[in-house]
């Protein structure tokens, strides 16, 4: 699947001022990450399980101390 027939987001955590984000993109095969700022660049596609588990271990309970 090339880039231009994914749809590409920002996290909603990103700031307007072009700071360093990320943005990714699902297909039924992979999720797609890429630089945008350097959206031409090269990407990382990641299976949908291990995506999952990113997801899962980053937005877990967060400490409060």
């Amino acid at each position: 699947m090339s880039t231009t027939e994914l749809s590409w987001f920002k996290s909603s955590y990103s700031s307007g001022s072009d700071g360093d984000c990320v943005e990714v993109a699902a297909s039924p095969a992979a999720i797609h990450v890429r630089d945008s700022k350097n959206t031409r660049g090269p990407r990382l596609d990641i299976s949908p399980t291990a995506w999952g588990d990113f997801v899962a271990s980053v937005s877990g309970p967060r400490s409060t101390a």
